[in-house]
């Protein structure tokens, strides 16, 4: 009877939900207006919801709690008892390699719904846009890697490392050392209990860490005195990272919204980041000058975009998503250049990112920087996370 009431409210959440705000806010809303249900059910319950979402757009002609079992199926390794309850034959099977699992899907063994001849079928129709995804994307494995969690990632600042190490050591928390900086931890990691966040470590995924090595790629000059502007910098990371890589950097952040610039200026203080210029703008907007008229040696534009290189986080992203939104996030972004571009100094770089897999997002964007400004493409790569459960991301470097 439990299973069945969890497999009941998991199936409402899924025929309610639109996709119209973030997931995880919507499941805080329902459980909310659902005082019933216990902390465990609850639990259970948004694990049912996301197993469906991470699907994406495959077993279309699979009915909601059949779709729902088979993503407790592909996305779990442990034995599962709600699955046991519905299907013992495929509970057995469930801790085999994902690659395994699918092929018994493919080949509609253990009772298991078939995709029918020729090839991961049902996984190639979770993410069905291949042809509009960046070169170098390994297409099965981007797919499949919609069916694990990523991991959380933590960058640990200059001067801690020693006592980040000890803590996590303490913590008995199951951790993976990428780097000397970076960490590994499991999602859903409480941080702030044992870690002082921002100031200690500051949680960053994998790849955007990486967009470090781009700030001043294979240089060993002092570059305190550069004046830098983080023209998207949401919640700041970047700019902390540069802060960090390059102490002295002469920085500028600017975001659309005044609030974005509020929260950033407490983080920016547990940090210890103090000297900086910020300004509110919409950088699309026809027409735009900055306020003070300056020009920037480094102009770091981590643009708005689809985010697809990041919805194995989100996963509802994923199955809402409406392919006009790549054309839609395209212009928007040559808005934004067209206003930037032109504060650029001559011998100066701007760090062009996305957390996009889409071509039109990535390649194309830069020959539209080398077309429209004659800027110089000086090292560009797509950082694909699957491998290392991590976003995936697109970064540029361009000289003027």
């Amino acid at each position: 009877m439990k299973y069945d009431n969890q497999i009941r409210y998991a199936s409402q959440v899924i025929e309610s939900f639109r996709g119209e705000m973030p997931l995880h806010n919507w499941l805080k809303n329902y459980f909310r207006e659902n005082k019933q249900m216990g902390s465990r059910d609850r639990k259970q319950i948004a694990e049912l919801v996301y197993c469906y979402y991470r699907l994406g757009h495959g077993w279309p002609e699979v009915a909601v709690k059949e779709r729902v079992l088979i993503g407790i199926f592909l996305c779990n390794s442990n034995k599962s008892e709600l699955l046991d309850y519905f299907k013992p034959e495929w509970n057995s099977q469930i801790q085999r390699p994902l690659w395994e699992k699918l092929s018994l899907i493919e080949k509609g063994e253990a009772g298991l719904p078939t995709a029918g001849t020729g090839g991961f079928t049902h996984l190639q129709q979770i993410f069905p846009w291949k042809h509009n995804l960046s070169q170098g994307i390994d297409y099965q494995a981007f797919s499949a890697s919609f069916l694990i969690q990523p991991s959380l990632f933590i960058r640990v600042r200059p001067g801690f490392n020693a006592v980040v190490r000890t803590k996590l050591a303490s913590s008995g928390l199951p951790f993976h050392e990428l780097s000397a900086s970076c960490i590994a931890v499991p999602n859903g990691t409480a941080l702030g209990k044992f870690l002082v966040l921002d100031k200690e470590v500051v949680v960053q995924d994998l790849n955007s860490q990486k967009v470090g090595e781009f700030f001043f790629p294979g240089e060993n000059s002092n570059h305190t005195k550069w004046a830098a502007w983080d023209c998207c910098a949401a919640s700041g990371g970047k700019s902390i990272l540069l802060n960090d890589l390059h102490p002295g950097i002469d920085l500028t952040v600017s975001d659309s919204r005044e609030s974005i610039l509020y929260n950033l200026s407490h983080r920016f203080h547990e940090a210890g980041l103090k000297s900086y210029h910020s300004f509110a703008a919409d950088l699309s907007a026809p027409g735009f000058n900055f306020p003070q008229g300056n020009s920037f040696d480094m102009i770091i534009a981590d643009l708005p975009c689809t985010g697809s290189g990041t919805w194995s986080r989100t996963p509802e992203s994923l199955f809402f998503f409406d392919l006009k939104g790549i054309e839609r996030y395209a212009k928007l972004q040559q808005s934004i250049l067209r206003n930037i571009v032109p504060r650029l100094k001559p011998g100066g770089a701007l760090i062009y990112i996305t957390c996009s897999v889409f071509a039109k997002e990535n390649e194309e964007q830069v020959a539209f920087l080398r077309k429209e400004f004659g800027l110089t493409e000086e090292k560009t790569k797509l950082l694909a996370g699957y491998e290392d459960k991590a976003d995936s991301m697109f970064v540029s470097r361009l000289s003027r």
